[in-house]
């Protein structure tokens, strides 16, 4: 018997081989969820080359790895910053699976053009990184909230933060600028869900090793970022998506409105 049997798990931004989002669906699934995993349907052309290696098909191949721990999946390209797609993704989960206890807010956007200067950023750039994180954590939240509030049985909402939106490193103003206000977003909700008996906590990262890393490539840059961790190297996705697994459970039920640290002691930001 699994500690989350029976409860029916939604995850954004889960196709990544090498993701937080993948490695979280599948140790819900470990503990007993069925779970919709969504992402953007992504051009195999722009895999990276693991993933065209492993025959990786997106959201397909996460569901493959749910099911291979006896659970069922919902594979769904989903816009996460289209309210109707959000809402159809939620009326999609109920009908497959009958409830939706757990929200795991991972989607993001991708590390690279957003990491320059003010002066350089592109505005359209801005607007995509606050839709994505923002904009998107706060409609899968508007959605998923009254099914969970009908079933009565309360409910688990994690959003995935940084410890960037904490500190504000330069040359990354719309990133910090969007993982702050997920930080607010998920006090203030967890402030009105609480009667409810939902949670609603947020992750905050420090370096994990993703394919979102993968632009400082692994050469000296990386080096220097793992030796800058206490704990001497970069978190992997596995041990995030634990952490967010065990928020999930009863033994955190009185943990809400918080935003919490994984980062290995470091103070740096990224």
């Amino acid at each position: 018997m699994g500690e989350l049997d029976g409860k029916v798990a939604i995850v954004t931004g889960a196709g990544r081989l090498r993701g937080i989002g993948r490695a979280t669906a599948v140790a819900l699934a470990g503990m007993g969820c069925d779970v919709t995993v969504t992402g953007t349907g992504r051009d195999p052309a722009t895999f990276p080359e693991d993933e065209k290696r492993a025959g990786w098909r997106d959201i397909a191949s996460v569901a493959e790895q749910v099911e291979a721990q006896g659970r069922r999946a919902l594979p769904l390209v989903v816009d996460i910053t289209d309210g109707g797609q959000v809402t159809e993704m939620v009326d999609k989960t109920l009908a497959a699976f009958g409830r939706v206890d757990i929200l795991i807010n991972n989607a993001a956007y991708p590390r690279g053009r957003d990491r320059v200067p003010v002066t350089e950023l592109d505005e359209a750039v801005f607007r995509a990184v606050m839709d994505v994180k923002v904009l998107g954590t706060f409609l899968c939240i508007r959605a998923t909230a009254p099914a969970m509030i009908r079933q009565g049985a309360g409910g688990r909402i994690v959003n995935l933060s940084s410890t960037a939106g904490k500190r504000g490193p330069a040359n990354a103003a719309a990133y910090a600028a969007s993982n702050g206000a997920v930080q607010l977003l998920t006090q203030s909700i967890a402030r009105e869900l609480a009667p409810h008996g939902i949670t609603v906590n947020a992750v905050c990262p420090g370096p994990v090793d993703t394919a979102r890393m993968d632009v400082l490539g692994r050469a000296e840059e990386w080096a220097a970022l793992e030796r800058s961790i206490p704990m001497g190297r970069a978190a992997t996705d596995e041990e995030v998506a634990a952490f967010i697994a065990i928020l999930c459970t009863d033994a955190c039920f009185h943990v809400t409105g918080q935003a919490l640290n994984f980062n290995g002691g470091s103070v740096m930001e990224h």
